[in-house]
């Protein structure tokens, strides 16, 4: 952000250098020109100050929010998803395809 300080005193200075009349409607309008700008300059720096902090108190939040949720759900591993830990290997059965069937199929199964 320096930068555009930088060119706004750039602008100040030559604006000096060349004598610029302030009572003349000319110069009367760089100088504002000029004294606008630094404004600019100011507002963009906040601007992204404030941006910066806000950025930050996301990243907190996030955290927080991290550590409420293993808190609150206890996930420590994979293994908690898995809906059928309880169930022992006779629950599944080992003739029928659960990853593809159709109606026909589950008519079949339930028939016999």
């Amino acid at each position: 952000m320096e930068y555009l300080y930088q060119k706004v005193s750039y602008l100040k200075g030559l604006a000096e250098g060349l004598e610029i009349d302030k009572e003349s409607k000319e110069g009367k309008l760089l100088l504002h020109i000029i004294d606008a700008l630094e404004d600019f300059a100011d507002v963009i720096d906040e601007v992204i100050e404030d941006y910066n902090d806000l950025e930050q108190y996301v990243e907190y939040i996030d955290e927080d929010l991290t550590d409420v949720e293993e808190e609150l759900y206890e996930f420590d591993d994979e293994d908690d998803y898995y809906p059928y830990e309880e169930f022992d290997d006779d629950y599944f059965d080992d003739d029928f395809d659960y990853e593809e069937f159709d109606e026909d199929d589950l008519e079949e199964k339930l028939d016999e």
